[in-house]
């Protein structure tokens, strides 16, 4: 087994350091406390009432109601529960709340277990919450006017992956918008069989300052940016069991009409997860990818400001609550907004966005030595894809000046017409390593005439117990992006073997050769939308 260097972690931590400290200064979460009784059903009053819930096992969770304007008696609302994000508060949802309730919904947004003043410990998604969505739906059906055949769940991040998970659980549930979320935790932040480190110090770090950790996730933890591989198969199956996509036939079959939204630069849950989960839903479905990060795509809206993301999370209740003619489903159910444009572009499903193939040979023989970050890497999580969000500023290199003895480089010619990149380009080549283990990181950039390369798509590859010496095949999903390389341009494939969103298993002096048999040949390739 291999170690991962412990340098990387340290810059994982203090990549991460400014949002903990921001969270400090809220202070440490309280320990639950005991709430006034529920009041009574309030038909006339549009006010947000503060209550206790008891979940699971009696567990108590903060939560508040918002019920319609001038709700009459007798009468039945279609109902929406928005379980928290990680690490926030209480009154996370308050804004889309009170916009849901004006327009008819019963509303009850409820702190996830663990956090803040909710009661528990922070099982992430385990069953524990679960339970405690369907215990939400029974007290929401028993104190607010809420119809019991048109019952929705939403959230954000967290609350996105609780949604999903309740919707494999509990019939009851008709419709889901989740944002930001994840389908497959362990393709999340451990694709390529990688650790997404910043990642994971992120949430880990958040949630040990807004809650009260479990001893499963911090030993899980612990495990994880340890880089214990004794303890790879427990870690996986502590992560499907937190993942939609394990409980997919359930979610399928109990039929909820289920909304996807995610950023091609979440550094937290990357894009393709969700697109692999949306192709194999059978029910009513939409899918919605955006620039940004994590959660930067709804952050305006919760704030109360015109958000097209929960603009479209309300028309899809709409359609699938109340019953609403509005088109949404209508419309092309895949729907894309261009990083570079800022278009939304639609269609009918995945495999449609992006039908052409385009390859870069990746030719030759090349070894690279590892250790050393060459200075081609992913950008630090969430600043650096809210960067390219809001100003068009993607993580950059300087393709020339990249040192060829970090770094393997193939580029394609340039080009003569726009290159529309949509969906997942897919790295197949040769490798042969000088240890059993290591780690290797790929990139995809837009070069332009000067050399100067700017991010358009990234992914790590981690290897064990291979035969030092003996070549063998590498096949690679980078993550999935809808990106213009503009004419005048090249595409470059950088690989190299450190990055600070991930932890390295190279051991020292280590060497990696790409090679390109003629019976197998190396590339990248790249899918393209249709001109």
């Amino acid at each position: 087994m291999s170690h991962p260097h412990r340098a990387l972690r340290t810059t994982a931590v203090g990549a991460v350091s400014a949002s903990l400290v921001a969270g400090a200064a809220l202070g440490p979460a309280p320990a639950a406390q005991a709430a006034p009784a529920a009041a009574p059903r309030a038909a006339s009053s549009t006010a947000v009432r503060f209550v206790d819930i008891p979940g699971d096992g009696g567990t108590i969770l903060k939560a508040n109601v918002f019920t319609p304007k001038d709700a009459k008696s007798g009468a039945a609302y279609p109902a929406i529960v928005l379980p928290t994000s990680w690490a926030m508060p209480q009154i996370e949802y308050v804004a889309q709340a009170q916009k849901l309730a004006n327009s008819g919904y019963v509303v009850v947004s409820y702190n996830s277990r663990g956090f803040w003043q909710s009661g528990g410990k922070i099982e992430t998604a385990g069953p524990e919450d679960i339970a405690d969505a369907s215990k939400v739906i029974d007290w929401t059906l028993k104190n607010t006017p809420a119809d019991p055949k048109r019952i929705g769940m939403a959230g954000v991040s967290y609350g996105a992956g609780i949604s999903l998970l309740a919707a494999g659980h509990d019939k009851r549930i008709k419709a889901v918008a989740a944002m930001s979320g994840w389908a497959d935790l362990i393709d999340s932040i451990y694709s390529g069989r990688t650790q997404h480190s910043q990642a994971a110090t992120l949430l880990g770090g958040l949630g040990a300052l807004t809650g009260r950790p479990s001893a499963e996730l911090q030993q899980t933890l612990k495990d994880f940016l340890g880089s214990n591989l004794d303890k790879e198969d427990e870690m996986i199956a502590w992560g499907k069991k937190r993942s939609a996509a394990t409980y997919l036939d359930r979610i399928n079959k109990n039929g909820a009409a289920i909304m996807l939204g995610n950023a091609w630069g979440d550094t937290l849950f990357p894009p393709n997860q969700y697109a692999k989960f949306y192709e194999r839903l059978t029910g009513p479905k939409r899918l919605e990818f955006r620039p940004g990060d994590h959660a930067t795509a709804e952050a305006t809206g919760l704030l109360g400001l015109p958000n097209d993301t929960w603009t479209n999370t309300q028309r899809w209740f709409d359609r699938y609550l109340k019953g609403q003619d509005n088109g949404i489903d209508k419309e092309q159910p895949v729907q894309l907004k261009s990083r570079s444009t800022g278009d939304y572009e639609g269609y009918p499903d995945w495999k449609s966005v992006g039908p052409t193939q385009k390859k870069i040979a990746m030719s030759g023989t090349t070894t690279i030595r590892t250790n050393v970050d060459s200075g081609a890497n992913g950008g630090i999580a969430i600043l650096s894809n809210a960067l390219d969000q809001f100003l068009k500023i993607p993580p950059m290199a300087s393709v020339p000046l990249l040192p060829r003895r970090y770094t393997g480089v193939w580029q394609s010619e340039t080009y003569t017409t726009p290159q529309r990149v949509r969906g997942t380009a897919e790295l197949h080549t040769t490798l042969t390593s000088t240890k059993e283990s290591g780690t290797l990181v790929a990139y995809l950039y837009d070069v332009g005439p000067l050399g100067l390369g700017k991010l358009v798509s990234n992914a790590p590859y981690t290897f064990h117990g291979k035969t030092p010496g003996k070549p063998f095949g590498v096949d690679l999903e980078l993550f999935s992006t809808a990106y213009d390389v503009p004419a005048g341009h090249k595409l470059a494939l950088v690989v190299d073997t450190v990055d600070p969103l991930y932890i390295e298993h190279n051991p020292s002096g280590a060497q990696l050769t790409f090679s390109s048999p003629q019976a197998d040949p190396s590339y990248v390739s790249v899918p393209l939308r249709e001109q």
